[in-house]
């Protein structure tokens, strides 16, 4: 996963919360599993994917967000996050979360988003929304948000069809600056952000913004500013690409078991039981 999402890579806003939110790990649970070689990825850590975690006999959680998210000054059985943790130590599952390292990283979760906007490079340039992330040799490895930008315009309606087709969604949240020929706009830069988007988006040059949810006034703000706005719902901008992670796994762990790792014969599976939690009714 290091070599995937480099932890560095991590966004710095995040890191200075009481407990780094960028990733999580737990390790060398004192319950020893017979089997070690499955993998479970998630986009969420919930109850029903624990559940399905042990019937799989998973040893490991690739969780995108991390469980943990502020400080804990205690771990008890009273509340479902926390009982969840100590289910996980007690079958002896160890759970590591990526989070933003795999939204900054180059080809990444936000590059996948950009991906079903362009359909192919050669039809416009993706760069970082917010700066370049530079390694010690001078080499760009990410970067936090993207900005589509597209040789030649399409209209809204057509955005609006890659985003679903993309995300294999039937319906998204639209809010059009103008309320006059809104699908038929002239659309060229598209400002992207996984999950929750507002606080980076805000105030950002570009014809759209997508992500997957911005608070109320954001919206409102953003499309009286004259940018219209794509909302998807915050997991659903991420759990379409766990299917490319996991390949990605699966070949940086036939790479290390060609080197006589010891981790021969690891199976990467992708979560059934993770879902978005609300339903329209």
């Amino acid at each position: 996963m290091e070599r995937i999402a480099p932890l560095r890579l991590a966004e710095s806003r995040l890191i200075a919360r009481p407990v780094d939110a960028s990733f999580v790990t737990y390790n060398k649970s004192p319950v020893q599993k017979s089997i070690k070689n499955r993998v479970l990825l998630t986009i969420d850590l919930t109850t029903a994917v624990l559940n399905e975690a042990i019937a799989k006999d998973a040893s490991v959680i690739v969780s995108y967000h991390p469980p943990i998210f502020r400080g804990l000054k205690a771990l008890t059985l009273k509340t479902p996050l926390q009982s969840t943790l100590l289910q996980c130590a007690a079958h002896g599952i160890s759970i590591y979360s990526p989070h933003s390292a795999l939204d900054s990283v180059s080809g990444g979760l936000n590059d996948w988003l950009a991906d079903g906007i362009l359909q192919g490079r050669e039809n416009g340039s993706i760069s970082s929304l917010v700066g370049d992330k530079v390694s010690s040799d001078g080499v760009v490895e990410g970067g936090e948000g993207r900005l589509v930008t597209l040789h030649s315009a399409i209209s809204m309606s057509v955005l609006e069809s890659r985003i679903k087709e993309h995300l294999k969604l039937s319906q998204i949240q639209v809010g059009y600056a103008t309320s006059s020929g809104a699908q038929s706009a002239s659309i060229r830069t598209v400002a992207i952000c996984a999950g929750s988007g507002g606080s980076m988006l805000t105030g950002k040059e570009a014809d759209v913004y997508f992500t997957g949810e911005m608070s109320h006034h954001e919206v409102l703000s953003a499309v009286a500013a004259g940018t219209h706005v794509i909302l998807c719902g915050h997991d659903r901008t991420e759990r379409g690409f766990l299917p490319d992670l996991a390949s990605r796994l699966r070949h940086e762990l036939e790479c290390d078991a060609d080197q006589d790792s010891g981790i021969a014969g690891v199976e990467v599976l992708v979560s059934q039981k993770d879902q978005h939690p609300l339903r329209i009714v």
